[in-house]
């Protein structure tokens, strides 16, 4: 009779253990996950202003090529030999990536290109845009 209710307590004691192991380990993910998602969407955002800077120098390369007149499409930048731009940023499809960029404004006076987040706060928090000289602004993305 004794023996069955140590049992018992041993098989409790060994449950509640579990228990506490899987409660740490699930805030341990939790917290981990989190920072991975932090780290990413700081790397994302890094990405997007570099990438911004890349369409802008090609841009103002090309117009001080061309008599100060800039391009009508960035896939003018990559028929070029050689190419200003190596790939036309505004005309990719991926599942995959983080911003998006498009150009509202690419006229033979200026432009004006942007990068938002494909999904705001979680691949990006915040959206930028670039425009003629090379000038770069942020604002959050949820507005």
């Amino acid at each position: 009779m004794f023996k069955d209710a140590k049992a018992t307590s041993a098989k409790g004691r060994s449950f509640v253990i579990i228990m506490l192991v899987i409660a740490f380990l699930a805030v341990f993910l939790r917290f981990g996950i989190k920072k991975l998602i932090e780290v990413n969407i700081t790397q994302s955002e890094s990405n997007a202003q570099v990438t911004l800077k890349l369409i802008s120098t090609a841009l103002e390369n090309y117009a001080k090529d061309n008599n100060g007149v800039y391009p009508e499409s960035l896939s003018n930048l990559t028929k070029t030999h050689p190419p200003y731009l190596e790939k036309d940023y505004t005309s990719q499809t991926s599942l995959i990536r983080s911003y998006d960029y498009s150009c509202s404004r690419l006229t033979a006076v200026g432009y004006s290109c942007s990068a938002t987040p494909s999904k705001c706060k979680l691949t990006g928090k915040k959206s930028y845009t670039i425009s003629t000289s090379g000038i770069l602004l942020s604002e959050d993305c949820s507005k």
